[in-house]
């Protein structure tokens, strides 16, 4: 078997336990509690702060972004890091500005919070795009990733590692719900950021054996701005005020408003955990630019002769040519806790988006038994659907690009109505539709404008030269004209309608009350901003 499959015996074990592990310890995480609606949709509202913390980084990091970052960094280099540093100014907003309305609202789901600001209309719309994103992004690319990496890795077929991961994740997310996946996205976050460890250390050791004894003679290696984050010329759409304007989009969109994401935060036992748990999540996110992103640059300098053109290579050709046999089988393990990580994570929301928003209400006397029920029978469904998905994404050059570009027409008209929402009393339930429904639409024809379905060319970045951050931007700059414009029109909402929804002005998210005796997550929050911007003016 193991002669078929091109990998140790001892490597194959360990994947096979650890898959068989994860499974058992979620299922037996929920074991003594009964699985009502709270704790299959919110973990019971018990998650301390590191738990979610350590969830929401686990949710995010993906085998797109193993496979995708580190062939990215063999590409590019550190630019597109941009999507890990970026997303820590995100996670700021979430803890300090949207945290602790959710979690104060009591609501179960992102769109439940437009139902609250706006109108049920909106809610629906959300919960839609909610579960299309889910579908498309989180569940199918992810696994159609995971799968190509093992086809590369073990020769194993892609169907079949789809349908086996498939399986593996679907037992414990369906039975259990959100407190078993975030007790295996913990688990999974430790194999992480050890195989990823692992792999950056393996790396930094190779350099001597080629020659590479300093940074000067590292750069002398490596393209021009390689190490840079900071690029005023990237080929690939990644320039400093391209990243600037377009990222937040997204990054709001994703880390803020997303309930595949945020579905840990509304989970917390606590307020303050409810905001601490994002600010770990962003400490944690200054990791992979170093763990993922710099062993692709490393890569260029080992083994750009064996790479070549093939980009997506990268992490097989790091892990085959620099990690011994059993270690390799721990590797394979974190990739894979990559993987089932951001699937049982979507997986979850998907089940609660459609027992929550949508059957729910619809059917609003429903009981805990009936809405659980509904809510795994969903899962299954998206899980199926997500899997007919993930067959078509070898259609996509590069999946990591790919997800951005579909999120890049996605996120503008969320990002919009909860920015508004939030900030702006005015906006009425009106323009929230009309924003979603707009918004949308012009996503839809720019995904379409943009799709390779024929060929590899993009009529609105090669043809137009809009890269997908860019298109972010133009779009919520549309969304906004539109919001603002039906909102004028419109008449205002009743002051009680959105009074503990909204920020009185921008400056109280951080001058309300003085800090407390505790850490407090304004001045944690402060910390992490000044270390970001450390960092980047050393890698600029």
């Amino acid at each position: 078997m193991s002669k078929q499959l091109g990998m140790p015996v001892l490597d194959l074990a360990i994947i096979v336990v650890y898959m068989l592990t994860i499974m058992m310890i979620g299922v037996w995480s929920t074991r003594r509690m009964k699985v009502t609606g709270q704790v299959f949709f919110l973990a019971g509202r018990s998650l301390p702060w590191g738990i979610v913390g350590a969830a929401l980084f686990a949710s995010n990091i993906s085998t797109i972004h193993l496979v995708g970052l580190t062939a990215s960094g063999y590409n590019e280099g550190l630019v597109w890091g941009n999507f890990e540093w970026a997303a820590v100014f995100t996670l700021v907003l979430l803890s300090l500005v949207f945290a602790p309305f959710y979690f104060r609202s009591r609501i179960s789901t992102l769109p439940e919070f437009l139902e609250r600001r706006y109108s049920p209309a909106s809610r629906s719309f959300l919960a839609f795009m909610a579960i299309m994103a889910a579908l498309f992004i989180h569940i199918g690319m992810s696994i159609f990733a995971g799968a190509a990496v093992f086809q590369r890795f073990f020769g194993i077929d892609v169907l079949t590692s789809i349908l086996a991961v498939a399986a593996v994740v679907s037992v414990y997310t369906i039975l259990g719900g959100l407190r078993a996946v975030v007790v295996t996205e913990t688990i999974n976050t430790v194999f992480l950021i050890a195989g990823a460890c692992t792999i950056t250390v393996f790396a930094m050791l190779a350099l001597p054996s080629h020659g590479i004894h300093t940074i000067a003679q590292f750069k002398a290696a490596l393209k021009p701005d390689q190490l840079s984050m900071l690029q005023t010329h990237s080929k690939a759409g990644l320039n400093w005020y391209e990243v600037l304007l377009g990222f937040p989009i997204l990054g709001i969109w994703y880390w803020c408003t997303d309930q595949t994401i945020v579905q840990r935060v509304l989970g917390a036992r606590s307020e303050r955990d409810a905001q601490l748990g994002p600010l770990l999540a962003g400490f944690l996110k200054i990791l992979p630019v170093f763990l993922l992103v710099l062993p692709g640059v490393m890569a260029y300098a080992l083994f750009r002769g064996e790479i070549g053109t093939a980009a997506n290579q990268t992490l097989p050709v790091l892990i085959n040519r620099l990690i011994p046999t059993g270690l390799k089988g721990l590797i394979f393990a974190a990739v894979l806790a990559a993987l089932m990580s951001a699937v049982s994570a979507a997986l979850n929301s998907s089940g609660t988006l459609v027992a929550v928003d949508i059957v729910g209400r619809l059917r609003p006397g429903m009981g805990d038994r009936a809405q659980v029920g509904i809510a795994r029978i969903s899962s299954a469904v998206v899980m199926v659907l997500a899997v007919l998905w993930s067959t078509q994404g070898g259609r996509y050059s590069s999946i990591f690009e790919a997800i951005n570009a579909i999120a890049s027409d996605l996120a503008p008209p969320i990002t919009t109505v909860f920015l508004f929402g939030v900030f702006w009393r005015r906006g009425t339930k009106q323009a929230s539709l009309a924003t979603l429904a707009g918004g949308f639409l012009a996503g839809a024809v720019c995904f379409v404008l943009d799709l390779p379905a024929f060929g590899s060319e993009k009529l609105l970045t090669h043809g137009l030269g809009i890269p997908f951050l860019m298109q972010a931007w133009w779009l919520f700059c549309l969304c906004c004209g539109i919001f603002v414009a039906v909102s004028l029109l419109t008449p205002p909402p009743a002051p009680e309608k959105v009074d503990g929804l909204t920020w009185d002005h921008p400056l109280q998210v951080i001058f309300h009350g003085r800090p407390g005796g505790r850490p407090d997550p304004r001045v944690l929050a402060a910390v992490l901003v000044a270390i970001m911007a450390a960092l980047y003016w050393v890698f600029r």
